[in-house]
Protein backbone atom coordinates (compact mmCIF):
# COMPACT_ATOMS: atom_id res chain seq x y z
CA UNK A 1 0.00 0.00 0.00
CA UNK A 2 2.89 2.59 1.12
CA UNK A 3 4.67 2.05 -2.25
CA UNK A 4 1.38 2.10 -4.49
CA UNK A 5 0.99 5.38 -2.93
CA UNK A 6 4.33 6.59 -2.98
CA UNK A 7 3.93 5.94 -6.85
CA UNK A 8 0.56 7.88 -6.12
CA UNK A 9 2.70 11.15 -4.64
CA UNK A 10 5.77 10.79 -6.96
CA UNK A 11 3.29 11.07 -10.32
CA UNK A 12 1.44 14.09 -8.45
CA UNK A 13 4.57 16.39 -7.88
CA UNK A 14 5.99 15.62 -11.63
CA UNK A 15 2.40 16.57 -12.34
CA UNK A 16 2.90 19.79 -10.62
CA UNK A 17 6.58 20.69 -11.16
CA UNK A 18 5.34 20.15 -15.21
CA UNK A 19 2.43 22.92 -14.74
CA UNK A 20 5.06 24.87 -12.88
CA UNK A 21 7.08 24.99 -15.29
CA UNK A 22 4.00 25.46 -18.14
CA UNK A 23 3.23 28.25 -16.04
CA UNK A 24 6.88 29.97 -15.86
CA UNK A 25 6.91 29.52 -19.52
CA UNK A 26 3.73 31.21 -20.26
CA UNK A 27 4.99 33.61 -17.77
CA UNK A 28 8.36 34.44 -19.86
CA UNK A 29 6.41 34.28 -22.94
CA UNK A 30 3.60 37.27 -21.99
CA UNK A 31 6.92 38.99 -20.35
CA UNK A 32 8.61 38.58 -24.06
CA UNK A 33 5.60 40.29 -25.82
CA UNK A 34 4.77 42.89 -23.05
CA UNK A 35 8.16 44.17 -23.51
CA UNK A 36 8.20 43.51 -27.02
CA UNK A 37 4.84 44.05 -28.54
CA UNK A 38 5.22 43.85 -32.09
CA UNK A 39 6.67 41.46 -34.72
CA UNK A 40 9.54 42.18 -36.60
CA UNK A 41 9.39 40.74 -40.10
CA UNK A 42 12.42 38.45 -40.65
CA UNK A 43 12.55 39.52 -44.29
CA UNK A 44 12.65 43.43 -45.07
CA UNK A 45 11.12 42.78 -48.48
CA UNK A 46 7.80 41.24 -47.14
CA UNK A 47 4.42 43.01 -47.88
CA UNK A 48 1.85 40.73 -47.04
CA UNK A 49 3.50 39.09 -43.91
CA UNK A 50 4.35 41.77 -41.86
CA UNK A 51 2.83 44.26 -38.75
CA UNK A 52 0.91 46.99 -39.19
CA UNK A 53 2.16 50.31 -39.31
CA UNK A 54 2.09 52.00 -35.39
CA UNK A 55 0.71 55.18 -37.19
CA UNK A 56 -1.64 53.68 -39.34
CA UNK A 57 -2.80 51.63 -36.32
CA UNK A 58 -3.65 54.47 -34.22
CA UNK A 59 -5.12 56.69 -37.36
CA UNK A 60 -7.35 53.39 -38.25
CA UNK A 61 -8.42 52.94 -34.07
CA UNK A 62 -9.50 56.43 -34.49
CA UNK A 63 -11.74 56.03 -37.34
CA UNK A 64 -13.23 53.26 -35.71
CA UNK A 65 -13.53 54.77 -32.18
CA UNK A 66 -15.72 57.70 -34.77
CA UNK A 67 -17.43 54.87 -36.22
CA UNK A 68 -19.13 54.31 -32.64
CA UNK A 69 -21.09 57.38 -32.71
CA UNK A 70 -24.84 57.70 -33.44
CA UNK A 71 -26.44 58.55 -36.55
CA UNK A 72 -29.73 58.71 -38.13
CA UNK A 73 -31.47 55.35 -37.29
CA UNK A 74 -30.22 52.51 -34.29
CA UNK A 75 -27.85 49.82 -35.48
CA UNK A 76 -27.82 46.42 -34.31
CA UNK A 77 -24.84 45.20 -33.43
CA UNK A 78 -23.75 43.22 -35.98
CA UNK A 79 -23.63 46.42 -38.60
CA UNK A 80 -22.03 48.40 -35.82
CA UNK A 81 -18.91 46.08 -36.59
CA UNK A 82 -19.28 46.66 -40.26
CA UNK A 83 -19.13 50.31 -39.80
CA UNK A 84 -16.20 49.79 -37.89
CA UNK A 85 -14.20 47.52 -39.94
CA UNK A 86 -14.90 49.05 -42.89
CA UNK A 87 -14.20 52.78 -41.02
CA UNK A 88 -10.73 51.75 -39.35
CA UNK A 89 -9.34 50.58 -43.57
CA UNK A 90 -10.05 54.23 -44.51
CA UNK A 91 -8.19 55.20 -41.42
CA UNK A 92 -5.50 52.81 -41.66
CA UNK A 93 -4.89 53.60 -45.10
CA UNK A 94 -4.79 57.22 -44.34
CA UNK A 95 -2.42 56.90 -41.92
CA UNK A 96 -0.36 54.05 -43.43
CA UNK A 97 0.41 57.43 -46.39
CA UNK A 98 0.40 59.79 -43.27
CA UNK A 99 3.50 57.94 -42.15
CA UNK A 100 4.97 57.20 -46.06
CA UNK A 101 5.26 61.00 -46.12
CA UNK A 102 6.91 61.26 -42.46
CA UNK A 103 9.36 59.07 -43.27
CA UNK A 104 10.73 60.14 -46.70
CA UNK A 105 10.51 64.00 -45.30
CA UNK A 106 12.14 63.40 -41.71
CA UNK A 107 13.76 60.21 -42.32
CA UNK A 108 13.31 59.47 -38.67
CA UNK A 109 12.80 55.98 -37.25
CA UNK A 110 12.62 55.37 -34.12
CA UNK A 111 14.92 52.75 -31.94
CA UNK A 112 13.89 49.46 -30.55
CA UNK A 113 13.32 50.48 -27.46
CA UNK A 114 11.43 53.57 -28.27
CA UNK A 115 9.25 51.44 -30.63
CA UNK A 116 8.40 48.85 -27.67
CA UNK A 117 7.31 52.00 -25.39
CA UNK A 118 5.17 53.05 -28.71
CA UNK A 119 3.59 50.23 -28.97
CA UNK A 120 3.04 48.84 -25.23
CA UNK A 121 1.19 52.58 -24.83
CA UNK A 122 -1.45 51.74 -28.09
CA UNK A 123 -2.29 48.34 -26.83
CA UNK A 124 -3.09 49.97 -23.31
CA UNK A 125 -4.72 52.92 -24.43
CA UNK A 126 -6.43 51.28 -27.60
CA UNK A 127 -7.99 48.77 -25.34
CA UNK A 128 -8.74 50.68 -22.06
CA UNK A 129 -10.67 53.35 -24.65
CA UNK A 130 -11.95 51.22 -26.83
CA UNK A 131 -14.03 49.08 -24.35
CA UNK A 132 -14.95 52.14 -22.50
CA UNK A 133 -16.36 53.71 -26.11
CA UNK A 134 -18.30 50.74 -26.77
CA UNK A 135 -20.13 50.80 -23.73
CA UNK A 136 -20.35 54.79 -24.10
CA UNK A 137 -22.24 53.77 -27.85
CA UNK A 138 -24.17 51.68 -26.02
CA UNK A 139 -25.86 54.02 -24.30
CA UNK A 140 -26.15 56.34 -26.80
CA UNK A 141 -28.01 53.78 -29.25
CA UNK A 142 -30.36 53.41 -26.69
CA UNK A 143 -31.53 56.67 -25.78
CA UNK A 144 -31.68 57.07 -29.79
CA UNK A 145 -34.14 54.13 -29.68
CA UNK A 146 -35.92 56.49 -26.82
CA UNK A 147 -36.23 59.33 -29.10
CA UNK A 148 -37.49 57.05 -32.11
CA UNK A 149 -40.18 55.76 -30.25
CA UNK A 150 -38.30 51.92 -29.82
CA UNK A 151 -37.83 49.87 -26.52
CA UNK A 152 -34.41 50.84 -25.02
CA UNK A 153 -33.38 47.52 -24.70
CA UNK A 154 -31.13 46.00 -27.12
CA UNK A 155 -28.34 43.31 -27.46
CA UNK A 156 -24.84 44.92 -28.02
CA UNK A 157 -22.19 42.75 -27.96
CA UNK A 158 -18.75 44.53 -27.23
CA UNK A 159 -16.51 41.67 -28.17
CA UNK A 160 -18.30 40.61 -31.14
CA UNK A 161 -18.27 44.46 -32.52
CA UNK A 162 -14.64 44.13 -31.84
CA UNK A 163 -13.98 40.76 -33.65
CA UNK A 164 -16.49 41.78 -36.50
CA UNK A 165 -14.61 45.00 -36.72
CA UNK A 166 -11.33 43.65 -36.63
CA UNK A 167 -11.64 40.74 -39.22
CA UNK A 168 -12.95 43.10 -41.44
CA UNK A 169 -9.92 45.50 -41.65
CA UNK A 170 -7.56 42.11 -41.77
CA UNK A 171 -9.32 41.16 -44.70
CA UNK A 172 -9.20 44.58 -46.37
CA UNK A 173 -5.96 44.97 -45.46
CA UNK A 174 -4.63 41.80 -46.82
CA UNK A 175 -6.58 42.33 -49.83
CA UNK A 176 -4.42 45.61 -50.07
CA UNK A 177 -1.07 44.37 -49.59
CA UNK A 178 -1.83 41.58 -52.18
CA UNK A 179 -2.77 44.32 -54.78
CA UNK A 180 0.41 46.33 -53.76
CA UNK A 181 2.61 42.72 -53.91
CA UNK A 182 1.16 42.23 -57.73
CA UNK A 183 1.82 45.77 -58.62
CA UNK A 184 5.64 45.38 -57.63
CA UNK A 185 6.01 42.05 -59.37
CA UNK A 186 4.26 43.38 -62.25
CA UNK A 187 6.79 46.44 -61.90
CA UNK A 188 9.61 44.26 -61.89
CA UNK A 189 8.87 42.17 -65.33
CA UNK A 190 8.32 45.08 -66.86
CA UNK A 191 11.96 46.56 -65.63
CA UNK A 192 13.61 44.01 -67.76
CA UNK A 193 12.03 45.32 -71.04
CA UNK A 194 11.75 49.09 -70.27
CA UNK A 195 13.54 51.27 -67.91
CA UNK A 196 12.28 51.68 -64.50
CA UNK A 197 10.21 54.97 -64.16
CA UNK A 198 8.24 53.75 -67.17
CA UNK A 199 7.99 50.66 -65.96
CA UNK A 200 6.42 52.13 -62.41
CA UNK A 201 4.13 53.67 -64.29
CA UNK A 202 2.79 50.97 -66.86
CA UNK A 203 2.85 48.85 -63.21
CA UNK A 204 0.51 51.30 -61.60
CA UNK A 205 -1.77 51.87 -64.64
CA UNK A 206 -1.83 48.31 -65.21
CA UNK A 207 -3.13 47.28 -61.77
CA UNK A 208 -5.03 50.16 -61.11
CA UNK A 209 -7.18 48.74 -64.40
CA UNK A 210 -7.35 45.18 -63.34
CA UNK A 211 -8.29 45.94 -60.25
CA UNK A 212 -10.45 48.56 -61.37
CA UNK A 213 -11.87 45.84 -63.76
CA UNK A 214 -12.27 43.26 -61.37
CA UNK A 215 -13.77 44.73 -58.82
CA UNK A 216 -16.66 46.41 -61.47
CA UNK A 217 -17.02 43.21 -64.01
CA UNK A 218 -16.72 40.31 -61.98
CA UNK A 219 -17.14 40.99 -58.48
CA UNK A 220 -19.81 43.45 -59.06
CA UNK A 221 -21.55 42.72 -62.20
CA UNK A 222 -21.12 39.20 -62.91
CA UNK A 223 -21.62 38.88 -58.65
CA UNK A 224 -23.34 41.00 -56.72
CA UNK A 225 -25.16 42.38 -59.77
CA UNK A 226 -26.15 38.75 -61.42
CA UNK A 227 -26.77 37.04 -57.78
CA UNK A 228 -29.29 39.66 -57.46
CA UNK A 229 -30.86 39.42 -60.58
CA UNK A 230 -31.13 35.74 -60.49
CA UNK A 231 -32.87 35.81 -56.93
CA UNK A 232 -35.09 38.65 -58.21
CA UNK A 233 -36.03 37.02 -61.40
CA UNK A 234 -36.89 33.93 -59.09
CA UNK A 235 -39.27 36.04 -57.09
CA UNK A 236 -40.66 38.01 -59.73
CA UNK A 237 -42.08 34.81 -60.97
CA UNK A 238 -43.98 34.10 -57.43
CA UNK A 239 -47.04 35.07 -56.18
CA UNK A 240 -47.39 36.32 -52.35
CA UNK A 241 -49.64 33.99 -49.85
CA UNK A 242 -53.25 35.26 -49.86
CA UNK A 243 -52.81 37.03 -53.31
CA UNK A 244 -55.40 35.92 -56.40
CA UNK A 245 -56.79 37.06 -59.53
CA UNK A 246 -58.77 39.87 -59.17
CA UNK A 247 -62.43 38.84 -60.37
CA UNK A 248 -63.68 42.65 -61.43
CA UNK A 249 -62.94 43.49 -65.02
CA UNK A 250 -61.80 47.10 -63.79
CA UNK A 251 -58.29 45.52 -62.56
CA UNK A 252 -55.22 44.25 -64.92
CA UNK A 253 -55.15 40.39 -65.03
CA UNK A 254 -58.48 40.22 -64.42
CA UNK A 255 -61.36 39.33 -66.74
CA UNK A 256 -61.04 41.10 -69.98
CA UNK A 257 -57.64 42.79 -69.37
CA UNK A 258 -55.27 43.38 -71.88
CA UNK A 259 -52.74 41.96 -69.39
CA UNK A 260 -53.11 38.63 -68.64
CA UNK A 261 -52.42 37.86 -64.67
CA UNK A 262 -49.23 35.84 -65.58
CA UNK A 263 -47.37 38.64 -67.11
CA UNK A 264 -48.04 41.12 -63.71
CA UNK A 265 -44.75 40.14 -62.11
CA UNK A 266 -44.73 39.62 -58.26
CA UNK A 267 -45.32 43.22 -57.27
CA UNK A 268 -47.82 43.59 -59.88
CA UNK A 269 -49.68 41.00 -58.70
CA UNK A 270 -49.52 42.50 -55.58
CA UNK A 271 -51.18 45.39 -56.37
CA UNK A 272 -53.96 43.82 -58.92
CA UNK A 273 -54.95 40.78 -56.69
CA UNK A 274 -55.17 43.48 -53.13
CA UNK A 275 -57.34 46.01 -54.80
CA UNK A 276 -60.41 46.46 -52.33
CA UNK A 277 -63.95 45.48 -53.70
CA UNK A 278 -67.52 48.36 -53.77
CA UNK A 279 -68.36 45.83 -50.77
CA UNK A 280 -65.33 45.90 -48.56
CA UNK A 281 -65.47 49.94 -49.13
CA UNK A 282 -68.83 50.34 -48.36
CA UNK A 283 -68.91 48.09 -45.34
CA UNK A 284 -66.43 51.02 -44.18
CA UNK A 285 -67.86 54.12 -45.16
CA UNK A 286 -71.85 53.37 -45.11
CA UNK A 287 -72.25 55.06 -47.96
CA UNK A 288 -72.90 52.37 -51.64
CA UNK A 289 -69.00 52.48 -53.49
CA UNK A 290 -67.73 51.54 -56.70
CA UNK A 291 -64.71 49.33 -57.64
CA UNK A 292 -61.48 50.63 -57.64
CA UNK A 293 -59.86 50.94 -60.83
CA UNK A 294 -56.18 49.37 -60.63
CA UNK A 295 -53.87 49.22 -64.14
CA UNK A 296 -50.56 47.61 -64.34
CA UNK A 297 -48.12 47.07 -66.96
CA UNK A 298 -45.26 44.87 -65.78
CA UNK A 299 -41.57 44.71 -66.99
CA UNK A 300 -42.22 41.49 -68.65
CA UNK A 301 -45.13 42.89 -70.69
CA UNK A 302 -44.81 41.04 -74.17
CA UNK A 303 -45.39 44.50 -75.37
CA UNK A 304 -42.08 45.76 -73.59
CA UNK A 305 -40.24 43.26 -75.88
CA UNK A 306 -42.16 43.55 -79.44
CA UNK A 307 -40.99 47.17 -79.46
CA UNK A 308 -38.00 49.58 -80.34
CA UNK A 309 -39.09 51.45 -77.26
CA UNK A 310 -39.97 49.40 -74.53
CA UNK A 311 -41.24 52.57 -72.38
CA UNK A 312 -43.19 54.14 -74.55
CA UNK A 313 -44.93 50.25 -75.77
CA UNK A 314 -45.64 50.03 -72.15
CA UNK A 315 -47.34 53.51 -71.51
CA UNK A 316 -49.39 53.41 -74.30
CA UNK A 317 -50.47 49.95 -73.28
CA UNK A 318 -51.17 51.66 -70.23
CA UNK A 319 -53.43 53.88 -71.58
CA UNK A 320 -55.28 51.58 -73.61
CA UNK A 321 -56.15 49.91 -70.42
CA UNK A 322 -57.15 52.72 -68.32
CA UNK A 323 -59.64 53.76 -71.28
CA UNK A 324 -60.86 49.95 -71.33
CA UNK A 325 -61.45 50.45 -67.64
CA UNK A 326 -63.33 53.64 -67.75
CA UNK A 327 -60.60 55.04 -65.40
CA UNK A 328 -61.05 58.42 -67.64
CA UNK A 329 -64.82 58.96 -66.16
CA UNK A 330 -63.42 58.29 -62.38
CA UNK A 331 -63.56 60.97 -59.96
CA UNK A 332 -59.68 61.12 -59.12
CA UNK A 333 -57.27 59.70 -61.58
CA UNK A 334 -53.61 59.05 -60.19
CA UNK A 335 -50.32 57.92 -61.75
CA UNK A 336 -47.71 55.84 -59.26
CA UNK A 337 -44.39 55.63 -59.62
CA UNK A 338 -43.02 52.35 -58.42
CA UNK A 339 -39.76 51.29 -56.42
CA UNK A 340 -37.20 49.44 -57.82
CA UNK A 341 -38.78 45.87 -57.70
CA UNK A 342 -42.58 47.31 -59.19
CA UNK A 343 -43.91 48.01 -55.32
CA UNK A 344 -46.95 50.11 -55.25
CA UNK A 345 -47.25 50.83 -51.14
CA UNK A 346 -50.69 49.76 -50.30
CA UNK A 347 -50.71 52.64 -47.67
CA UNK A 348 -50.67 55.30 -50.24
CA UNK A 349 -53.31 53.58 -52.35
CA UNK A 350 -55.69 52.04 -50.42
CA UNK A 351 -56.29 55.25 -48.63
CA UNK A 352 -57.16 57.45 -51.68
CA UNK A 353 -59.87 54.35 -52.88
CA UNK A 354 -61.12 54.26 -49.77
CA UNK A 355 -61.44 58.73 -49.26
CA UNK A 356 -63.45 58.36 -52.73
CA UNK A 357 -65.81 55.76 -52.26
CA UNK A 358 -63.85 53.54 -54.97
CA UNK A 359 -64.02 56.40 -57.57
CA UNK A 360 -60.51 56.14 -58.54
CA UNK A 361 -58.21 55.16 -61.11
CA UNK A 362 -54.19 54.44 -60.17
CA UNK A 363 -51.87 53.37 -62.58
CA UNK A 364 -48.65 52.18 -62.21
CA UNK A 365 -45.48 50.78 -65.04
CA UNK A 366 -42.69 48.44 -64.01
CA UNK A 367 -39.13 49.57 -64.86
CA UNK A 368 -37.60 46.73 -63.06
CA UNK A 369 -37.98 44.19 -61.01
CA UNK A 370 -34.64 44.28 -58.83
CA UNK A 371 -34.09 45.81 -55.66
CA UNK A 372 -34.12 49.37 -54.89
CA UNK A 373 -30.56 49.15 -54.26
CA UNK A 374 -29.66 47.25 -57.09
CA UNK A 375 -32.06 49.50 -59.48
CA UNK A 376 -30.21 52.56 -57.79
CA UNK A 377 -27.16 51.64 -58.84
CA UNK A 378 -27.89 50.53 -62.60
CA UNK A 379 -31.33 51.23 -63.44
CA UNK A 380 -31.79 54.99 -61.81
CA UNK A 381 -32.21 56.41 -65.29
CA UNK A 382 -34.90 53.44 -66.59
CA UNK A 383 -37.10 54.42 -63.62
CA UNK A 384 -37.00 58.24 -64.68
CA UNK A 385 -37.90 57.02 -68.53
CA UNK A 386 -40.12 54.37 -67.92
CA UNK A 387 -42.49 57.01 -65.59
CA UNK A 388 -42.47 60.07 -67.81
CA UNK A 389 -43.58 57.88 -70.50
CA UNK A 390 -46.40 56.81 -68.50
CA UNK A 391 -46.90 60.38 -67.60
CA UNK A 392 -46.92 62.01 -70.71
CA UNK A 393 -49.38 59.27 -72.71
CA UNK A 394 -51.72 59.58 -69.49
CA UNK A 395 -51.27 63.22 -69.75
CA UNK A 396 -52.13 62.96 -73.69
CA UNK A 397 -55.16 61.47 -73.15
CA UNK A 398 -56.34 63.38 -70.30
CA UNK A 399 -55.67 67.25 -71.43
CA UNK A 400 -58.03 66.34 -74.45
CA UNK A 401 -61.03 65.85 -72.62
CA UNK A 402 -63.14 68.55 -71.41
CA UNK A 403 -61.78 70.12 -68.00
CA UNK A 404 -65.52 70.24 -66.71
CA UNK A 405 -66.08 66.30 -67.44
CA UNK A 406 -62.30 64.55 -66.98
CA UNK A 407 -60.99 63.59 -63.35
CA UNK A 408 -58.77 65.20 -61.04
CA UNK A 409 -55.46 63.62 -62.17
CA UNK A 410 -52.99 63.41 -59.33
CA UNK A 411 -49.64 61.75 -59.49
CA UNK A 412 -47.11 60.08 -56.19
CA UNK A 413 -44.33 57.92 -55.83
CA UNK A 414 -42.93 56.82 -52.64
CA UNK A 415 -38.81 56.08 -52.55
CA UNK A 416 -37.46 55.21 -55.96
CA UNK A 417 -40.78 55.99 -57.14
CA UNK A 418 -40.91 59.02 -55.83
CA UNK A 419 -37.80 60.24 -58.05
CA UNK A 420 -39.13 58.59 -60.75
CA UNK A 421 -42.26 60.69 -60.40
CA UNK A 422 -40.48 63.96 -59.90
CA UNK A 423 -38.00 63.47 -63.16
CA UNK A 424 -41.50 63.30 -64.84
CA UNK A 425 -41.52 67.40 -65.19
CA UNK A 426 -39.42 69.99 -65.51
CA UNK A 427 -39.82 71.37 -62.01
CA UNK A 428 -42.02 72.80 -59.57
CA UNK A 429 -44.10 74.74 -61.55
CA UNK A 430 -44.36 72.27 -64.35
CA UNK A 431 -46.03 69.42 -61.94
CA UNK A 432 -48.29 72.83 -60.51
CA UNK A 433 -49.45 73.44 -63.87
CA UNK A 434 -49.88 69.97 -65.05
CA UNK A 435 -51.52 68.05 -62.55
CA UNK A 436 -54.21 68.87 -59.54
CA UNK A 437 -51.60 68.07 -56.75
CA UNK A 438 -48.80 65.27 -55.71
CA UNK A 439 -48.22 62.87 -52.58
CA UNK A 440 -44.22 62.45 -52.75
CA UNK A 441 -42.65 60.38 -50.07
CA UNK A 442 -38.91 60.14 -48.74
CA UNK A 443 -37.29 60.32 -52.16
CA UNK A 444 -33.99 60.34 -52.45
CA UNK A 445 -31.72 63.21 -51.97
CA UNK A 446 -30.57 62.96 -55.75
CA UNK A 447 -34.46 63.46 -56.86
CA UNK A 448 -34.22 66.81 -58.98
CA UNK A 449 -37.15 68.51 -57.89
CA UNK A 450 -37.50 68.29 -53.41
CA UNK A 451 -33.73 69.38 -54.22
CA UNK A 452 -34.74 72.51 -56.09
CA UNK A 453 -36.87 73.28 -53.32
CA UNK A 454 -34.57 72.42 -50.52
CA UNK A 455 -31.97 74.74 -52.17
CA UNK A 456 -34.39 77.63 -52.40
CA UNK A 457 -35.81 77.24 -49.33
CA UNK A 458 -37.50 80.15 -47.50
CA UNK A 459 -34.42 81.81 -44.97
CA UNK A 460 -35.00 80.61 -41.87
CA UNK A 461 -36.33 77.16 -42.16
CA UNK A 462 -34.26 73.86 -41.97
CA UNK A 463 -33.05 71.62 -44.69
CA UNK A 464 -35.36 69.15 -43.26
CA UNK A 465 -38.67 70.60 -42.73
CA UNK A 466 -38.45 73.41 -45.97
CA UNK A 467 -41.07 76.50 -46.38
CA UNK A 468 -41.05 76.86 -49.58
CA UNK A 469 -42.61 80.39 -50.84
CA UNK A 470 -44.29 80.36 -48.07
CA UNK A 471 -46.21 77.17 -48.07
CA UNK A 472 -48.74 78.40 -51.08
CA UNK A 473 -48.95 75.03 -53.40
CA UNK A 474 -45.87 72.68 -51.42
CA UNK A 475 -45.62 71.49 -47.59
CA UNK A 476 -43.73 69.27 -46.32
CA UNK A 477 -44.08 67.21 -43.53
CA UNK A 478 -43.33 64.38 -40.87
CA UNK A 479 -46.20 64.96 -38.61
CA UNK A 480 -48.96 65.78 -40.83
CA UNK A 481 -51.31 66.55 -38.82
CA UNK A 482 -49.02 69.47 -37.39
CA UNK A 483 -46.52 70.23 -40.03
CA UNK A 484 -49.25 70.96 -43.19
CA UNK A 485 -50.68 74.06 -41.08
CA UNK A 486 -47.30 75.41 -41.52
CA UNK A 487 -46.36 78.74 -41.78
CA UNK A 488 -49.35 78.90 -39.71
CA UNK A 489 -53.36 78.94 -39.77
CA UNK A 490 -54.33 82.24 -41.86
CA UNK A 491 -51.48 80.93 -44.77
CA UNK A 492 -53.29 80.65 -47.71
CA UNK A 493 -52.79 77.38 -49.28
CA UNK A 494 -53.82 77.41 -52.74
CA UNK A 495 -54.27 74.88 -55.58
CA UNK A 496 -52.93 72.22 -57.03
CA UNK A 497 -50.98 71.06 -53.88
CA UNK A 498 -48.10 68.83 -53.83
CA UNK A 499 -47.71 67.23 -50.51
CA UNK A 500 -43.72 65.90 -49.32
CA UNK A 501 -43.86 63.29 -46.79
CA UNK A 502 -40.48 63.43 -45.41
CA UNK A 503 -38.75 62.23 -42.03
CA UNK A 504 -36.02 64.01 -40.31
CA UNK A 505 -34.16 60.42 -39.79
CA UNK A 506 -34.17 59.14 -43.16
CA UNK A 507 -31.13 57.76 -44.35
CA UNK A 508 -32.96 57.52 -47.69
CA UNK A 509 -33.33 61.14 -47.98
CA UNK A 510 -29.52 62.39 -46.69
CA UNK A 511 -27.67 60.03 -47.94
CA UNK A 512 -25.50 61.32 -50.61
CA UNK A 513 -21.59 60.76 -52.11
CA UNK A 514 -21.14 64.03 -50.65
CA UNK A 515 -21.08 63.11 -46.81
CA UNK A 516 -17.67 61.43 -47.80
CA UNK A 517 -15.82 65.17 -47.39
CA UNK A 518 -18.77 67.66 -46.94
CA UNK A 519 -20.77 68.24 -43.51
CA UNK A 520 -24.65 68.13 -44.42
CA UNK A 521 -27.43 70.75 -43.60
CA UNK A 522 -29.28 68.24 -42.11
CA UNK A 523 -27.25 68.55 -39.01
CA UNK A 524 -27.47 72.26 -38.79
CA UNK A 525 -29.20 73.19 -35.58
CA UNK A 526 -32.33 73.07 -34.76
CA UNK A 527 -32.30 69.40 -35.22
CA UNK A 528 -34.88 67.69 -36.40
CA UNK A 529 -37.15 65.96 -34.29
CA UNK A 530 -35.59 62.66 -34.10
CA UNK A 531 -32.43 63.16 -34.46
CA UNK A 532 -30.40 62.79 -31.29
CA UNK A 533 -27.83 65.50 -30.08
CA UNK A 534 -25.16 63.11 -29.46
CA UNK A 535 -25.04 62.83 -33.75
CA UNK A 536 -21.61 64.03 -35.12
CA UNK A 537 -20.30 64.30 -38.61
CA UNK A 538 -16.88 63.00 -39.33
CA UNK A 539 -14.85 62.69 -42.74
CA UNK A 540 -15.82 59.33 -44.77
CA UNK A 541 -16.88 57.71 -41.30
CA UNK A 542 -20.37 59.60 -41.52
CA UNK A 543 -20.99 58.27 -45.18
CA UNK A 544 -20.51 54.74 -43.81
CA UNK A 545 -22.72 54.98 -41.63
CA UNK A 546 -25.50 56.70 -43.24
CA UNK A 547 -25.17 54.38 -46.10
CA UNK A 548 -25.48 51.28 -42.97
CA UNK A 549 -28.76 53.22 -42.32
CA UNK A 550 -30.20 52.93 -45.00
CA UNK A 551 -29.99 49.14 -44.96
CA UNK A 552 -31.78 49.20 -41.61
CA UNK A 553 -33.99 52.29 -42.10
CA UNK A 554 -37.19 50.03 -42.03
CA UNK A 555 -36.37 48.72 -38.78
CA UNK A 556 -37.99 51.52 -36.69
CA UNK A 557 -41.43 52.49 -36.65
CA UNK A 558 -43.33 55.56 -38.38
CA UNK A 559 -42.93 58.27 -38.57
CA UNK A 560 -38.96 57.69 -38.36
CA UNK A 561 -36.59 56.05 -40.97
CA UNK A 562 -37.88 54.79 -44.04
CA UNK A 563 -41.07 54.49 -42.48
CA UNK A 564 -44.19 56.38 -43.24
CA UNK A 565 -47.06 54.19 -41.75
CA UNK A 566 -49.99 55.91 -41.98
CA UNK A 567 -49.39 59.59 -42.77
CA UNK A 568 -50.42 59.38 -46.85
CA UNK A 569 -54.13 59.03 -45.15
CA UNK A 570 -53.13 63.29 -44.05
CA UNK A 571 -51.60 63.51 -47.57
CA UNK A 572 -54.46 63.13 -49.92
CA UNK A 573 -56.83 64.53 -47.36
CA UNK A 574 -54.75 67.96 -48.10
CA UNK A 575 -54.57 67.16 -51.54
CA UNK A 576 -57.58 65.93 -53.05
CA UNK A 577 -60.19 65.68 -50.55
CA UNK A 578 -63.63 63.91 -51.08
CA UNK A 579 -66.24 66.66 -51.33
CA UNK A 580 -67.62 67.30 -47.57
CA UNK A 581 -64.59 65.35 -46.06
CA UNK A 582 -63.88 66.46 -42.32
CA UNK A 583 -61.00 66.39 -40.18
CA UNK A 584 -63.19 63.77 -38.38
CA UNK A 585 -63.46 61.37 -41.40
CA UNK A 586 -59.30 61.36 -42.03
CA UNK A 587 -58.90 60.83 -38.32
CA UNK A 588 -60.98 57.91 -38.62
CA UNK A 589 -59.54 57.01 -41.90
CA UNK A 590 -56.16 56.47 -40.40
CA UNK A 591 -57.87 55.10 -37.57
CA UNK A 592 -58.68 52.27 -40.42
CA UNK A 593 -55.51 51.98 -41.94
CA UNK A 594 -53.29 51.44 -38.79
CA UNK A 595 -55.68 48.76 -37.26
CA UNK A 596 -56.20 46.61 -41.11
CA UNK A 597 -54.09 43.92 -41.86
CA UNK A 598 -52.12 45.35 -44.46
CA UNK A 599 -52.63 43.53 -47.99
CA UNK A 600 -48.82 42.36 -49.06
Amino acid sequence: MSGRADTVRDTGRRAVRRLARGARGLAGRAGAVARKPYWERPDPGRLVRRWPDLTAAWFGTVFFWLSLTPSLVPRPWLLQGVVGGITATMGYALGSLVATLCRALFRWRPGDTTRARLWQAYWVIATVLSLWLIAESDHAQRRLRELQGLPPTMAWHTAAIILIAFLLWALLLLAARGVRLGSRTLIRALHRFVPLPVAIGLGLALSAMIVTVGLRDVVFQRGVIDLADRIAYTTNGGTEEGIHRPTSSLVSGGPGSLLRWQDLGFQGRNFAGSTPTRQQISAYTGRPAKDPVRVYVSASAPEAFSSRDPFEAKARLAVRELERTGAFDRDVLAIAGTTGTGWVNADISEPLEYMHDGDTAIVAVQYSYLPSWVSFLVDKERAAQATRGLVEAVLATWSALPADDRPKLVVTGESLGGYAIESSFDGVDDLLARTDGALIVGTPNFAPMSREIRDHRDAGSPVWRPLYEDGENVRFAQFPRRDLKRPGPAAAWGDPRVVYLQNASDPVVWWSSDLFLHRPEWLDEPLGPDITPAIRWFPAVSFWQTTVDMAVSYGVDAPHGHRYGTAPVDGWAAIVPREGWTPRDTDRLRDHMENREAPY
